[in-house]
């Protein structure tokens, strides 16, 4: 390498080669140094002083030592392990600040096998901020990381995504951030919840119906497949499809057309399938609960969605993105002590539970600084609302031949009315309260 870097010519060809790329590309030597940049390089991150020998892990991290000596994994390390062409994500630091970026290392040899310098091809990911607020999803953490790696993978491809993880820990985010990634983000992402909905209304929802197709249904209504046609078709909470509908469904994936309930006529529609769920659905599976070719249809690729437990890391930077989305106008902040205290909850409710909780507290704050007694009042309500549902308990004292048992849909109807009626109508506080969407509380409101 130390006749390339004092021969100018030489550079120059190098310098030329890497204009064939269509991202930002960097010629880096064996020992790490920068060789040569491309002119897309340039734009996305500056320039770079090559006189210097500056190396790669300085120019992009601020390392003095190379990434997997600094606790990251380095593609260059990787290459000269396997031989091939390495890819993995690094948070860079760039001219706005630290961004995700999709590393990929391509060795180059000589006629004789020899590797002589390494091709370092970079692209940010622009569905995810490791700092700016922007972006829906925002974490640095390792496990987020290893999430948005494989998100950053399959989202080019139109394989079917499954989003696994507990409720609230922002999997819907998940899946508008592999649409916004894929080759398909210029058209629709459609959502349907599966919770909740009957068979007749999931087909309805989902295939659309004609006119006259069943009472009530006073005008054509186009279905969210239709919908999805040249974008994305996400299903939420995939295990409680009704499972005399999963078949109509797998038929759906499987051939891309379907009929409108009422109709004779098959449309056809292409989309990409993202579902997602909290379930164990092999465990449904075994159940009989879950169709089995249905589940390794949409199991394709799945992504774990980790919980705010598992990426406690992140949760400076998700106090502050979320603080900053809840109030656009006044900035809060949270004294260290409250901070501390947010960090020793498990957060059940996982990001939507944390978002709550910073409502709660820019609410019952009267300046700008959140102190951890406000922290501790916001955590307590949650207390109080699990007291407070014994409201709705047959008190002890009452005989069972005094109670009235009533069937479970009506059961749940006089649930949501007297949360309803009890919390003044604050849907979103009812929702949260029953662990169900807001879409679900008013698609149950509406039917109820």
């Amino acid at each position: 390498m130390n006749i390339i870097s004092s021969d100018a010519p030489t550079y120059e060809t190098l310098a030329n080669m890497l204009e064939g790329y269509d991202c930002p590309a960097i010629l880096v030597s064996v020992d790490y140094h920068i060789l040569a940049i491309n002119k897309h390089y340039r734009q996305e991150f500056g320039e770079v002083p090559l006189q210097k020998q500056s190396r790669c892990f300085e120019v992009s991290h601020g390392y003095s030592v190379p990434c997997d000596e600094a606790g990251e994994d380095c593609p260059l390390s990787a290459v000269l392990q396997t031989g091939h062409r390495e890819r993995v994500l690094h948070i860079h630091q760039t001219p706005r600040g630290k961004e995700h970026v999709d590393v990929e290392m391509l060795p180059i040899h000589d006629n004789h096998g020899e590797l002589l310098f390494f091709v370092e091809l970079l692209r940010t990911v622009s569905v995810a901020s490791a700092e700016n607020m922007s972006s829906t999803l925002v974490g640095s953490s390792k496990k987020f990381n290893q999430m948005l790696e494989k998100i950053t993978r399959v989202s080019q491809s139109n394989a079917s995504i499954l989003l696994l993880g507990e409720s609230g820990s922002g999997k819907e985010l998940v899946a508008n951030a592999a649409h916004q990634g894929s080759q398909r983000a210029n058209n629709a992402l459609v959502t349907l919840e599966c919770s909740g909905l009957t068979d007749s209304l999931f087909e309805s929802e989902l295939f659309g119906h004609v006119k006259g197709a069943f009472t009530g249904a006073n005008f054509n209504r186009t279905g969210l497949v239709e919908l999805a046609n040249g974008g994305t078709l996400f299903l939420d909470e995939i295990g409680d499809v009704p499972l005399s509908m999963q078949v109509k469904l797998l038929r759906l994936i499987e051939t891309g057309s379907f009929r409108p309930v009422g109709s004779s006529t098959v449309k056809h529609t292409n989309f990409r399938l993202i579902c997602a769920t909290n379930k164990n659905l092999m465990n449904m599976v075994n159940k009989g609960e879950f169709r089995k070719d249905l589940y390794y249809r949409i199991n394709v690729f799945p992504i774990y969605v980790p919980s705010l437990r598992e990426r406690r890391d992140d949760l400076s930077l998700l106090i502050t993105t979320l603080l900053k989305r809840i109030s656009e106008r006044k900035e809060y902040h949270l004294t260290d002590s409250a901070l501390q205290t947010l960090k020793q909850y498990d957060f059940p409710g996982n990001i939507r539970e944390l978002r709550n909780i910073l409502n709660r507290a820019i609410i019952l704050t009267d300046t700008n600084v959140i102190e951890r007694s406000t922290i501790e009042e916001c955590l307590e309500i949650d207390k109080e609302s699990d007291q407070q549902e014994t409201i709705f308990l047959v008190p002890e004292s009452e005989s069972n031949a005094a109670r009235e048992w009533v069937d479970l849909k009506t059961a749940e109807k006089r649930y949501l009315s007297d949360l309803m009626s009890f919390h003044n109508n604050d849907k979103e506080k009812v929702a949260s309260i029953a662990n169900i969407s807001l879409r679900s509380l008013y698609r149950k409101l509406e039917l109820s």
